[in-house]
């Protein structure tokens, strides 16, 4: 038996504080993941936090079949739709960068390549901003989590089939946005 199946046993059984462990183990990959697809760091928060509360209540309806992080990411990708469809707009990745300032600077480069890296990755987040929710989720998922397909088509509930062309389409449109931005400059 694994650490999260002994873990969920445990949370089963009354005791909260294996819970807790969960949540330490995974709240910081599942906010890296769903800030890319919810857009700024508040929103993040909010459906994270909402993902392991309802991960909480629906705690017995989990099914040892799948790794719980695969289980815990699809109720945090449908809380995240929840809330777009409830009229709690998501912000940008763009904006989020722009207020927060949560950007890491290489003090090794010289002051014209770190502006050219930092530029080069907001216009990046711009082109994955850009991406519908459908092809940013497994955009963000494969290339940014670096799940592999069969974790994705779980998480997301899609055949492995969707997963492969909604990457393919992303790709070519993430390549699309990158030329027309390369090319005017």
């Amino acid at each position: 038996m694994n650490d999260d199946a002994q873990l969920i046993d445990q949370a089963l059984a009354g005791h909260s504080a294996a819970f807790g462990k969960l949540v330490q183990k995974y709240q910081d990959r599942l906010f890296n993941t769903v800030v890319h697809v919810a857009g700024c760091a508040d929103d993040a928060r909010d459906v994270v936090q909402d993902a392991f509360v309802q991960a909480f209540v629906k705690l017995d309806t989990f099914k040892h079949s799948s790794a719980f992080y695969t289980w815990l990411y699809r109720i945090a990708f449908n809380v995240a739709a929840t809330h777009r469809r409830r009229g709690r707009p998501m912000a940008s990745i763009e904006r989020a960068r722009e207020t927060s300032g949560n950007e890491p600077i290489d003090s090794g480069d010289e002051p014209g390549k770190t502006l050219e890296r930092k530029e080069c990755c907001q216009q990046v987040r711009r082109a994955i901003d850009s991406l519908n929710e459908e092809h940013r989720a497994v955009v963000v998922l494969r290339e940014i989590d670096g799940c592999c397909y069969e974790t994705i088509a779980e998480i997301l509930d899609l055949p492995i089939g969707t997963v492969r062309s909604r990457l393919h389409r992303a790709r070519l449109q993430l390549r699309e946005e990158l030329k027309e931005v390369l090319v005017g400059q």
